[in-house]
């Protein structure tokens, strides 16, 4: 994936997360700078789950776990980027969210892309 596809891919997250945190009780994004942070956050946290513990236990994989770790990561990443403010249900609901939107639109992440093995 080129660069210009990884910043369009942040930028979807971006605007994902905004419109996340107006539906969404107990998860708000200042704006879209913070969001695009978040973005970026979320991606590099979740990359560093999966390399540690692997793709089982990525935000990226399906299944129970996945979406805990999705929460997970959600909530830690409030801890790094300002104007984020997350509580458990929020994390929680919006990794919910998220899921369900990314049903609709599959699209890999900026770390998946690169991979050649497909797992």
């Amino acid at each position: 994936m080129s660069i210009l596809g990884h910043i369009v891919r942040f930028i979807v997250a971006a605007l994902v997360l905004m419109v996340v945190s107006w539906i969404v009780p107990g998860f708000s994004v200042g704006g879209f700078w913070s969001a695009l942070i978040l973005a970026i956050v979320i991606a590099l946290v979740g990359y560093i789950i999966e390399a540690v513990f692997g793709r089982r236990v990525s935000p990226f994989g399906r299944g129970i776990v996945g979406f805990l770790v999705s929460a997970l990561v959600i909530w830690i990443a409030q801890y790094v980027v300002t104007n984020v403010s997350v509580s458990v249900l929020g994390a929680l609901l919006a990794a919910l969210v998220i899921g369900i939107i990314d049903l609709f639109i599959p699209v890999s992440t900026p770390f998946e892309a690169g991979r050649k093995d497909g797992k």
